[in-house]
């Protein structure tokens, strides 16, 4: 099993950006799933999960700016960044629990980071 995100880049203070992470491989069920990130000298934080009703979770800091949301059709879960702010500067690390399917429980897994800057 392998998520694969994409999407990040460079933005302009206002802007906004949309990420992907697709999972892939021998997928019997994805759990949740959610978004981290990583600022430079920071420790990782959450920034927004949804469950596989739907039920979605927000850090007070982007509460009303990100919006979560899933494909199941396409195993994939996306995160639209709007009104995007100097400090949302970071990288982005997708993760979701998934069952494989040779395996009767659910494991945690990680995507690789995407970076997104914004700046002027």
């Amino acid at each position: 099993v392998q998520l694969q995100a994409s999407g990040g880049g460079l933005v302009q203070p206002g802007g906004s950006l949309r990420l992907s992470c697709a999972a892939s491989g021998s997928i019997g069920s994805i759990g949740q799933m959610g978004w981290y990130r990583q600022a430079p000298g920071k420790r990782r934080e959450l920034v927004t999960s949804i469950t596989t009703t739907g039920s979605t979770y927000y850090a007070a800091s982007v509460k009303g700016r990100f919006t979560i949301s899933r494909d199941n059709a396409k195993n994939t879960v996306y995160l639209q960044m709007n009104s995007l702010k100097p400090e949302d500067t970071a990288v982005y690390y997708c993760n979701e629990d998934i069952r494989p399917v040779s395996r009767l429980v659910f494991s945690n897994y990680w995507g690789q980071g995407t970076q997104v800057t914004v700046s002027s």
